[in-house]
Formats: C-alpha cells, sequence, structure tokens
C-alpha cells in the first residue's frame, strides 16, 4: 500500500526481477514517427516499453514520448464510456451522461442513415492526427458525402502538394535525405518532432563520418543545435532564399545540364503567344492532343545538333540529340517559344543576393558562399556508385550518378501562406543540381514517385451527390486543370471547407481549419452532423480559439445550435471534449490494431516498402473501443456497398477482418506482407485469414528489399515502374519527369485571365488565381502582411513542437510533464530588451487579431525579428484531467489566440490560407511586444472557464502511481 509523505521506496529494486514477465512487440504511436516498441508486461499490466532492435525504423532507440507511453495507459484523462450531453446543458459545459455503445450506435445509426437517405453533403467527416485515411476516406466516400479531410490542411500539404506536383515526392513519410551518401546536408524549417528517431541516428552517423551540416531556421533549438552552421533567417522569407540560390548557381553554371535535359522539362518548349495556349508546352498536332498534367507526352524541345523542332521524348533522348536549354526559337507555323529553362533563368535573373538579404536578413555574401558550397559539392565532389540501371527509354546507365547534396525541410516552410511557391522553389532547386532520387541527395520512398499530376481526381461532380450513393471518386486528390476542381456549375464551393475550389484548388488534404467557422455560417451551406476524430478544435487545433469556441456554441433565431450534432471522438479529456453532443471514447495505440499501410502512410525505407500494424497488448480500457472499429460497425449497419454483401448481409466481422480481406484493387490490400491464403505471398497476392499472426511473430512489420538496380533514379527507372505498376502502387508506368517549369499551374492561370473556353473562376478570384498560380517559382510576402502594418507589428511569431511532446497529446502525462508543464516566449535578448520585458517576466504579445499574456525567457537561439514558443503546452482549466492550478493554464498559454482564421479580401473574408493549397498560414502572424504591469503578472492570458471532470475518466493520482505500487508486490 502506497504510504503518503513515506520515506519508504517505492520498490526495491534490488528485488526487481524479469521473472513473470511477457513482452510483446507492437507499433509506437506517441508522435508519428511509428517506431518499432517493445511492451513488458507483468499480471496484464504494461510495466515498461523500450525500443525494438529488430525494427527497421529505430533499430532499438526510443525517446522520452515513447518510453513514456506508460502513463499515456494510466492517464487520468482517459474516457472510458460513453457519453451524450445532458439535456438542456449548453455545449462546453462538459455535463454529460453515460450511455451504453447500442445506443450511441443507435443515434449514429438513425442520424447518419436519415442524412444518407436524403442529403448525404449534410454530413462531414474531419479526422486528426490519425494515419488511417485509406478507411476514413473510403468511410466518407461510401457514405456519398465529399466533406472529409484529414489533418495535413493546417499541417503540411504546402510541402506534399509543392513536391508532388514538382518532382512525384515529398519529404516526410514519402521521402528524404540520403545522408548515408550525402557530404553536404542542409536542413530548412524543420523541428525536432518530425521523423525523430531517424532522423538523429542519421545525422549522428553522418556527422561522425565528417558530413557538414547546415541549419537555415529563424531559431536553433533540436537538430539544429549540433549544425556546424546555424543560419537565421525571418520566417516566411524561405523563398527569397532559395530564388536568390537558383540565381547565383544559373549565375556561376553549377547546373546538371545532362540531368536537366534528360530527366526534367526544362528542356520543353513554352509557347510565347499570346492566347489559349500562352505558357502551356508546344505540342505537335499531328501526333494527337497536346500534352498536360495527366499526359506529360506530346511535347516539343529543340535539338541544337540538328537545329530543329524534335519531340521531347522519344526523339530528344536519343543519342546524339543536344536538346537547347536556353534560347529563343520558332515553330514551322511562327509561333514563338523558349525552353522552360530558359524562362526559369529569366525569372530569377533579378533575384540577386542583395535582393534576398534584403528579405531574409542573411548577407549576400553568405547566400553566394552558400550556393557556391552546394553547386561545387553537388558537381564537383560528384561519385558513381557501381549500380548498373536501365532508364525509361531504354538505355543501360553502367553507373549510378550520386550527388552529394541532401536537403530537408518541413512545416516551417510549409506553414505559410507562401509555402507551397516556396517549397516549389526548393524542389526546382534540388532539380537543377541533379539530386533528385540521387545517391547523397533527395530519394523517394515507396509508393511514392507518383505521377505529375497524380492520377487520383477528388470528388468534383455536384450531380454524383445522391442519396444512398457512394460518391465516383475519393474525396481528396490532384487536381490537374481547372476542369477537376469541386465547384458548382458558378464556381461556388462543393465541399464545406471550399476545398478544391477556386479559393484553394490544389488543397490535397483539405482544409480542416475552416469546417467549424464555415458550418457556423452556412458557406456554402448548412450542414446537420460534425464528426470529429482525434482533432483539439476548441483549442490548439484552431488558428482562433475563443471566437471557434463561441461558434462551436453558437445557435439560430430559434435557439438551435448552427452546427446541429457534433460528435468527438477521442481517447481523453481534450478540451473539444466539453463541446461534445455525443463522445465516443477511443483505444490507446496499446489497445488497439492499426496499419501503417501502403494504401495511406507507411514506413517505408530508401531500399523498399515497409509497413506495419499495431497488435493490441492489453484489452481496452473501460468500454473503449477503437475508432476504426466504430466505422466498421457503422458502415456495416448502414449497408454501405463497400462493406456488405450481395444480400445485405455484413461482410467484415470486425477492424482486423477488414483489414485482411478489403481490397483496393485485386490482391492489393492494407498490408503487403504475407499475403495469400498460406502466407507465402509478399506485396501482391489474395487475403491470408492468418496474416495478423504473421505480422506479430515478426515484430509487427514487413520489410521488402528491392534489387539494387531499381533503388535509384525511380522517376525514370524502367524495372521500377514496371515493378510499382505491377504491385499496385502506380496506375502507369510511363516516366515521370520533374516540373522545372508547372503546365497544370498555368491552365488555371489561362482560366483566371479568361484565355480558355472551359471553367472560368468567379469574378473576384481572377486576378488571385493569376497571381499566385504562376508556373514558374516566386516569392511573395505572407499575405497577411497586406492587412497588418509591419511596423507597429514588427516581430514575426511561430510555435514548434518540443521533442518531449506532441500536438497537445502529452501534457496529461505524468513523466513528460516533469520536462513540459509549461512554456515561455522565447525572445532575443536585443529584442527584449528594446521592449522593456525581462529575462523570466511577463510580458503581453498582441497582434491585430488578439492578445496573451505570458513569460519570456532570453534566448541568443533565436533570431532578433522572431519570438517562439513550444506548440500546445498551454491548456484549458480543468482539461485533460489536469487541476485547474495546473502550470500548464495558470503558466502555459497558446499563440492560437494571436492568430485569424481569415483575413480581409475585397468586401469578403478569406481564409487566412496558401490560396493555392489552403494550407492554413499559421507561421505569419506579426506581433509586439511589451511588459505586463505588476499587478497583471503571474498568470497567463487569456483564461477560460475551468473544465469539469467528465463522467468516466479514470481520475485521480492513484491510477498513475499504481506503476510504482505494484512493482512491490
Amino acid at each position: 500500500m502506497l504510504k503518503f509523505l513515506s520515506g519508504e521506496p517505492l520498490h526495491d529494486p534490488t528485488r526487481s526481477s524479469l521473472a513473470g514477465t511477457e513482452v510483446k512487440t507492437t507499433t509506437c504511436y506517441m508522435c508519428a514517427c511509428r517506431c518499432g516498441i517493445r511492451v513488458h508486461l507483468k499480471d496484464g499490466q504494461v510495466r515498461y516499453i523500450d525500443g525494438n532492435p529488430d525494427h527497421p525504423i529505430n533499430k532499438g532507440v526510443i525517446c522520452a514520448k515513447g518510453s513514456s507511453g506508460i502513463m499515456k495507459q494510466v492517464s487520468p484523462a482517459r474516457l472510458t464510456q460513453p457519453l451524450l450531453r445532458k439535456q438542456g446543458a449548453d455545449r462546453g459545459d462538459g455535463e454529460f451522461e453515460t450511455i451504453s455503445w447500442e445506443r450511441a450506435y443507435s443515434i449514429l445509426e438513425e442520424r447518419l442513415g436519415h442524412l444518407r437517405a436524403t442529403d448525404p453533403k449534410k454530413f462531414a467527416l474531419f479526422t486528426g492526427r490519425d494515419q488511417m485515411q485509406a478507411l476514413t476516406g473510403l468511410f466518407a466516400r461510401q457514405f456519398g458525402t465529399p466533406n472529409y479531410a484529414a489533418h495535413g490542411g493546417f499541417c503540411s500539404v504546402n510541402m506534399a502538394a509543392g513536391m508532388i506536383y514538382s518532382v512525384g515526392g515529398s519529404f516526410w513519410e514519402f521521402g528524404g535525405p540520403d545522408l548515408d551518401h550525402a557530404k553536404l546536408f542542409v536542413m530548412i524549417g524543420t523541428a525536432e518532432d518530425h521523423h525523430s528517431n531517424p532522423m538523429k541516428m542519421a545525422l549522428g552517423k553522418f556527422k561522425r563520418e565528417g558530413g557538414r551540416f547546415i541549419s537555415i531556421n529563424p531559431v536553433r533549438t533540436g537538430y539544429s543545435a549540433i549544425a556546424d552552421e546555424w543560419i537565421p533567417i525571418r520566417p516566411g522569407t524561405d523563398g527569397a532564399l532559395f530564388m536568390a540560390l537558383l540565381h547565383e548557381l544559373l549565375r556561376t553554371d553549377l547546373v546538371d545540364h545532362v540531368f536537366l535535359k534528360r530527366f526534367t522539362n526544362a528542356p520543353q518548349l513554352v509557347v510565347l503567344d499570346e492566347g489559349e495556349r500562352e505558357g502551356l508546352f508546344a505540342f505537335d498536332p499531328a501526333n494527337g492532343p497536346p500534352g498536360d498534367g495527366r499526359h506529360p507526352h506530346n511535347k516539343l524541345a529543340w535539338d541544337k545538333a540538328s537545329g530543329r523542332v524534335v519531340q521531347a521524348y522519344p526523339q530528344g533522348v536519343e543519342e546524339g540529340r543536344d536538346l537547347a536549354l536556353e534560347g529563343h526559337y520558332q515553330l514551322e507555323d511562327g509561333t514563338r517559344v523558349a525552353p522552360a529553362f530558359q524562362l526559369l533563368r529569366d525569372r530569377v535573373a533579378s533575384c540577386t543576393a542583395e535582393w534576398a538579404e534584403e528579405i531574409t536578413g542573411i548577407p549576400a555574401a553568405r547566400i553566394k558562399l552558400l550556393a557556391r558550397e552546394m553547386g561545387e559539392t553537388a558537381l564537383h565532389q560528384a561519385f558513381e556508385l557501381p549500380i548498373p540501371w536501365t532508364d525509361a527509354w531504354g538505355r543501360k546507365h553502367a553507373t549510378t550518378q550520386g550527388r552529394p547534396v541532401a536537403f530537408h525541410a518541413m512545416r516551417g516552410l510549409a506553414a505559410h501562406s507562401n509555402g507551397f511557391q516556396t517549397i516549389r522553389a526548393l524542389a526546382v532547386l534540388m532539380s537543377v543540381l541533379g539530386t533528385i532520387d540521387a545517391p547523397g541527395g533527395f530519394r523517394h520512398k515507396a509508393p511514392y514517385p507518383r505521377h505529375i499530376v497524380p492520377n487520383y481526381r477528388a470528388f468534383n461532380d455536384p450531380a454524383m451527390i445522391k442519396p444512398n450513393t457512394p460518391l465516383n471518386a475519393a474525396p481528396l486528390g490532384f487536381p490537374a486543370n481547372p476542369e477537376e476542381l469541386a465547384v458548382h456549375a458558378d464556381g461556388s464551393p462543393l465541399r464545406i471547407d471550399h476545398a478544391f475550389s477556386w479559393e484553394h484548388p490544389l488543397s490535397a488534404h483539405g482544409l480542416m481549419h475552416n469546417v467549424i467557422t464555415n458550418a457556423e455560417r452556412g458557406d456554402p451551406y448548412t450542414i446537420d452532423t460534425l464528426l470529429i476524430f482525434m482533432a483539439n478544435m476548441a483549442w490548439n487545433s484552431t488558428m482562433n480559439t475563443m471566437e471557434v469556441r463561441q461558434k462551436l456554441n453558437a445557435k439560430d433565431a430559434n435557439g438551435e445550435y448552427k452546427i446541429p450534432f457534433l460528435v468527438v471522438c477521442d481517447a481523453f479529456q481534450s478540451e473539444m471534449v466539453a463541446f461534445a453532443d455525443l463522445v465516443l471514447p477511443d483505444t490507446t495505440y496499446l489497445e488497439r490494431h492499426d496499419v501503417m499501410s501502403m494504401l495511406d502512410r507507411p514506413i517505408s525505407e530508401f531500399d523498399g516498402p515497409v509497413d506495419s500494424v499495431r497488435i493490441p497488448v492489453v484489452e481496452p480500457t473501460g468500454q473503449c473501443k477503437p475508432f476504426q472499429e466504430v466505422l466498421i460497425e457503422l458502415a456495416s449497419r448502414l449497408k454501405f456497398p463497400a462493406f456488405t454483401n450481395e444480400d445485405g448481409s455484413r461482410r467484415f466481422k470486425d477492424y482486423p477482418d477488414f483489414v485482411v480481406n478489403y481490397q483496393a484493387q485485386p490482391g492489393v490490400g492494407f498490408l503487403m506482407g504475407w499475403r495469400g491464403k498460406d502466407g507465402t505471398q509478399h506485396l501482391r497476392g489474395e487475403p491470408n485469414p492468418k496474416q495478423w499472426e504473421m505480422y506479430a511473430q515478426n515484430n509487427c512489420v514487413f520489410q521488402y528489399h528491392m534489387p539494387e538496380d531499381q533503388q535509384y533514379m525511380r522517376n525514370w527507372n524502367q524495372p521500377y515502374l514496371d515493378f510499382a505498376k505491377d504491385k499496385g502502387w502506380r496506375q502507369r508506368n510511363d516516366p515521370v519527369q520533374l516540373a522545372i517549369y508547372s503546365d497544370t499551374l498555368q491552365s488555371f492561370r489561362l482560366a483566371a485571365q479568361g484565355k480558355t473556353q472551359g471553367r472560368q473562376p468567379p469574378d473576384h478570384l481572377r486576378e488571385r488565381i493569376a497571381t499566385y498560380f504562376d508556373p514558374l517559382p516566386f516569392w511573395y510576402a505572407p499575405l497577411e502582411n497586406e492587412c497588418v502594418d509591419t511596423e507597429e507589428f514588427p516581430l514575426s511569431a511561430i510555435t514548434q513542437r518540443p521533442m518531449a511532446m506532441y500536438h497537445s497529446w502529452d501534457s496529461q502525462n505524468a513523466w513528460l510533464r516533469q520536462i513540459h508543464s509549461h512554456n515561455y516566449l522565447h525572445v532575443n535578448p536585443v529584442t527584449a530588451q528594446a521592449a522593456g520585458v525581462a529575462d523570466g517576466g511577463w510580458a503581453w504579445v498582441t497582434s491585430k487579431w488578439g492578445q496573451v499574456r505570458c513569460m519570456v525567457r532570453y534566448s541568443d537561439a533565436v533570431e532578433p525579428g522572431t519570438v517562439w514558443t513550444w506548440n500546445a503546452i498551454g491548456k484549458g482549466k480543468g482539461a485533460w484531467q489536469l487541476d485547474p492550478r495546473a502550470d500548464e493554464s495558470r503558466k502555459g498559454f497558446l499563440l492560437n489566440h494571436l492568430i485569424t482564421e481569415e483575413l480581409p479580401f475585397g468586401e469578403k473574408r478569406i481564409s487566412n490560407s496558401d490560396p493555392v493549397t489552403g494550407q492554413a498560414g499559421w507561421y505569419d502572424v506579426r506581433v509586439k511586444l511589451r511588459p505586463a504591469a505588476p499587478e497583471e503578472a503571474g498568470e497567463s492570458y487569456p483564461q477560460v472557464a475551468a473544465m469539469p471532470a467528465t463522467p468516466g475518466v479514470l481520475g485521480g493520482a492513484r491510477k498513475v502511481l499504481s506503476y510504482f505500487v505494484n512493482r512491490k508486490s
């Protein structure tokens, strides 16, 4: 028995024994890194978690978050049973009654069944940082609603879209830096939470072997702390740096000409004459329709060897050809044309280092030196691996060319309203150096590279939204032209979040941050039921937290909620739970089946595909059910075609059964490993009823090593392209030419300029589309700067996620709270002292949109024009079962209170997001700083009313301490 304030040890380490201990393997979910872990159990309870040395991702390494999963299991904030808001209680009051799962299912079955039979778009499903979008997206599609998205729109859709539309893949799950072969590594805009353990391992090895590491970031934390050089940069100006680097590389001819001519669209001829083909690639009418984003062939180039126009492919890659990268030419019909690379040279001509210095704060001399270091390392320290390969045109290459300059970038580049074009500029920079899928450069991870544009069209047909009818396409995808937008005939949005509309055409992940505001406003229509999974929209997942909390409670003239029914599924009592009408208690990752699938977000390595699973290591707590299981049950009850047999009976017993037996195409399911009835087939094969058992016997992970000749140059590697098509990863096996110049973007611009006959944007959006859909990358200031006096608000404010916490998940974790119980605003001493704020003192941080009161810490590791803090440490009082007096709510704070969700736009307002993709502009906010008065110090501002304890939560410190107490027995 625990003796309070006793000096007796909680357990005697000399009596510790492994006797009776059981070890199970699974996959961590304390962040999105998805490391392999070993869970040690005794008497059915988790006793210890360590890294699995036999797992290919982390090889036994584990971080503070991963080892603290024990405390997640016994968190006082654990929800344990379904809850229904009490009749007469207001949202936000947190007043619930407990109900059975059968009643919860009945409520949802009746409500959703009615919506599906009458107006399916009245149902919206938006999910947070989940890893099962293949299932949630399928559920939405089968329901018949276009209103589905995941968290990517407020995370890093700019990174995904900007690179996929340029090179066919992106950083994070789908590609990364090859530090095994690199000599120079440049990391930009990356905090310490992305790819945490693998990146730490790779960086350690890279530095031990003499690699040079440069970090470009407004803040020097985490990975940047061990960089050989830190180059501070002003937030939102990275694109200007990249344009200046391109200027210098082209000026000094540090460019991989051979790579550009053969593997990119740099030599392809662009029409210069005004008209409907202006800015598009020239084509030969005799060879069929013009090439475009979906069909990149039938494009022309100028062959200097013969002095005439040739087909870019296959003629342009024949022996003896010498395609022009520069110059101006005329076709036989007199059409004026120029190679795309010439247009890039023209674009960057004025982007000098001196120009970029004024924008970025980086001295011009350092920019020039950086460009020279990149170019000389890539070209003059190049090497060849003795790996032969065959390209898509049949040419056999005896070796594989290495380009030892690797880059890595993430949310610091993406979370700006200029992020798409910034990331396009980075992709073009990597391309002119020849680093794409080359040893030592950026390497793809299966199932990438995709085609440019990926052949996944988002749902866009209003006529297909019919009662009891699945959509004819997935809700999310990659538009290739204006005809693929999800808009009505008048150009108005089809979706509640305005994704894939003229406001944000290439919003590949949707706009989760717009859902509540648009639904409350009824723009473009009202909805009935909003189901939110694992997204804290009443707190840190919202750009204007206090206003959104009001919108969740907003009522119409009849006293009815403007969002009539709100369902929240979560494992913990987050701030969002208090606003729910119906609460569904989710399990933790140690209590559930999960898949990290090639259909969704795998954990592939450079040398081949990798997928993994979670298998329950303990029983669910209380009445918790995995959200996947809830979806399978609802889909079966609502008789979705994909989930039922022809006679209407249930097709899948449960979620594990669904994972094994569902096939996206013949032989292709959620898991690659141990397919076929006897488990002897891999990558593709019929379902195996014992597939889960085989994963459990193999550390919950399957890894396939591709032949060495398929591991590089995969955009153009014909054996790999054939292999990927055969395994269902790609729909076609033709090469993926890098888009130095994007005719996809130009097709939208031509529509906005009224030069094409197809879909046209509404008049008020024409200038916006024409400006930002430039086929060549360019830099522009974040959109917030246009409506804020940057002299009055001179500082940029940004957040980073700490290495010891992820989103808002872990502030209730008893171990991790000891590392971060509250946060400070980190300010350069020069900046803070000029504002009269003391180190450790309280200060007001004010933007045009709001203000917060917080504590300040001096830091030389932040550039003077930037202030920053850890993300999501601050909490609402009483949430997450924290004591209302806890540091998280009294001293912690959210920067979100300073950010606006919308910006003025003519006589209207528009999302504070990237105009191309809808990426939330989290890092664009401008602020000023002043000291708090002595009587104001002591508590952060703003504060919210304390959230009462939710019925059924575990609660109490006793549960947290039980781990130690039981060790004595």
